[in-house]
C-alpha cells in the first residue's frame, strides 16, 4: 500500500474509533440518567372518583356490603429502596350500607364515627418490586388506623404502573371486635367478629422531589 494511502487508511480508522468512543459515551450518560430517572421518588396521587374502600359482613342469612369514601390521599414511593411514605384517608362518618337503620348501628355502636371520624392507613415499606411500568404483585406494610387505635399490618397489593397514571387493588381482613370495637350482634342476628375489606385506588403520578 502507498505511503498516502496508508496515512489516509490510518486516520480513517482513528475517526472512526473517536466516533465509536463518543457514541458509547453518550450510551452509558444516556443509561445512567434513564437509571437517575426511573430510580426517582415517585407521588402517587389519589383520585376520589376512583378511590374507595368496600367491606362486606356476613351474617347467617347473608352478606352486608357497604363502602366508605376517600377524605384524603397522597402516597410519595421510592422505587430503589422500596420505601413509601404518606397516607391514605377515609372518612368513617361516610360508611354506608343502604340501610339507614343498621348504619346508624355501625356508627353509632361500633365506629363510634363521630368520636373517630376517619380510617387511614400510613404504608412504610413494600416488599417486592414494583415495575416502571405494568403490572407487579407486592406486599405492603404499614400502619391501618381505626377507632382511634393504630394496628401494624402487611396487606397483599397488585400495582399497575404507567408513567401517569397508577392503580392500586388490596384485599384485606379486619379483626374489629379483637379491636376493642362491639360486635353489633343481637339475639337473633348473628355477625362475625371480622370485616373484609376490598380497596381499590387510582390517581395520577408526578415526580417528587
Amino acid at each position: 500500500m502507498p505511503l498516502l494511502e496508508s496515512i489516509i487508511h490510518t486516520a480513517d480508522l482513528n475517526s472512526i474509533r473517536r466516533a465509536a468512543k463518543s457514541i458509547l459515551a453518550a450510551l452509558l450518560i444516556g443509561c445512567a440518567l434513564a437509571g437517575a430517572v426511573s430510580a426517582q421518588e415517585l407521588v402517587l396521587q389519589c383520585d376520589p372518583a376512583q378511590t374507595a374502600a368496600d367491606f362486606s359482613l356476613g351474617d347467617a342469612l347473608h352478606t352486608v356490603k357497604g363502602s366508605f369514601a376517600l377524605k384524603q390521599g397522597e402516597i410519595r414511593f421510592d422505587p430503589s429502596s422500596g420505601k413509601i411514605g404518606g397516607e391514605i384517608v377515609f372518612d368513617a362518618t361516610s360508611g354506608a350500607s343502604g340501610n339507614k337503620s343498621r348504619d346508624r348501628k355501625m356508627h353509632k355502636d361500633v365506629l363510634e364515627s363521630a368520636r373517630f371520624p376517619e380510617i387511614g392507613f400510613r404504608p412504610d415499606h413494600v416488599d417486592g418490586a414494583v415495575a416502571a411500568s405494568g403490572k407487579s404483585s407486592v406486599q405492603v406494610h404499614g400502619m391501618f388506623r381505626i377507632h382511634g387505635a393504630e394496628h401494624e399490618i402487611t396487606v397483599p397489593a397488585e400495582v399497575n404502573l404507567s408513567a401517569d397514571h397508577w392503580t392500586v387493588t388490596t384485599h384485606f381482613v379486619v379483626p374489629y371486635a379483637k379491636w376493642g370495637m362491639k360486635n353489633p350482634s343481637v339475639l337473633f342476628l348473628r355477625v362475625g367478629d371480622s370485616v373484609d375489606v376490598a380497596f381499590h385506588a387510582a390517581g395520577g403520578v408526578a415526580a417528587g422531589r
